[in-house]
C-alpha cells in the first residue's frame, strides 16, 4: 500500500454546500493535499476515503451527528478507515472490483451504477492502479474521485501518471462517461485541488486532453 508522508491536518471545513464537510493533509512526496468528504444527511452521514481526524476533529464530528457509513473508493484510500468506524461503530462499504483483494472487511460492495443511499451513484473507473475504483456522483451536481482523477493545478484536471495505470484506453473510457454528465459543477479530488465550479467544462477539458 501507498506511505502517506503527512504533513499538516486541516480542520474539517465547510465544503460549497452547506451539507458537505472536507479535510486534508499535504503529501510532501507529492507536492498536493489529499482530501476526504463528510456528507451530513438527516437519517445518517457518511464519510468517504477518511483521513486521520485530530482531536478537534473528532469533538467537531460529534457535533454533526457521527457518521454511520464509509466508503473507500479503493484500497490505497483506506487510510484510517478501520479506526474511525470502530470509533463510531460505522459500516465500511467497499469497491467490488477489489472484493477478493481488499486489505479490510466490508459491510458491503459496491459495483459500477449502483445507486448507494438516494441521491449517491457510484461509477467505476476501470483502468486505473486499483480494479473498480469508485467514483461518486452525488445528486448529479458534485462528483468525489479517488485516485485517476485529480487536479495538481488549480482548476485543470489530470489523470493519474500513466505510469500507475493499469488500462489507458479503459481509464479514458471511464472518464469519458463522466464528462458527459452534464449536470456536474463541482468535482472534489481524493488528490490535489478541488473544483468547485465549472465541474463539467473542466472534465470535458481533460477528456480532450486523452
Amino acid at each position: 500500500m501507498t506511505v502517506i508522508l503527512m504533513r499538516e491536518r486541516e480542520i474539517v471545513k465547510q465544503l460549497h454546500r452547506k451539507d458537505l464537510f472536507g479535510w486534508s493533509v499535504f503529501d510532501e512526496q507529492r507536492n498536493l493535499d489529499f482530501h476526504s468528504v463528510l456528507w451530513i444527511r438527516e437519517q445518517d452521514n457518511i464519510m468517504i476515503d477518511p483521513l486521520p481526524l485530530s482531536a478537534h476533529d473528532q469533538t467537531h464530528l460529534k457535533k454533526l451527528g457521527g457518521v454511520s457509513t464509509i466508503i473507500i473508493t479503493n484500497s490505497d484510500h483506506l487510510r484510517d478507515a478501520e479506526s474511525i468506524a470502530e470509533t463510531n461503530k460505522a459500516v465500511i462499504y467497499g469497491p467490488a472490483g477489489e472484493k477478493d483483494s481488499f486489505p479490510v472487511t466490508c459491510n458491503r460492495w459496491i459495483s459500477h451504477k449502483q445507486e448507494i443511499v438516494p441521491g449517491l451513484i457510484a461509477y467505476e473507473m476501470q483502468g486505473s492502479k486499483t480494479p473498480g475504483e469508485l467514483a461518486l456522483l452525488l445528486e448529479q451536481t458534485t462528483l468525489i474521485t479517488g485516485d485517476l482523477i485529480r487536479c495538481h493545478r488549480g482548476g485543470e484536471l489530470c489523470l493519474l501518471p500513466a505510469e500507475k495505470l493499469m488500462d489507458a484506453g479503459k481509464a479514458a473510457d471511464s472518464v469519458r462517461a463522466v464528462a458527459a454528465i452534464p449536470t456536474i459543477d463541482t468535482v472534489i479530488n481524493g488528490d490535489g485541488w478541488p473544483v468547485f465550479h465549472h465541474g463539467h467544462e473542466a472534465l470535458m477539458k481533460l477528456t480532450d486532453s486523452l
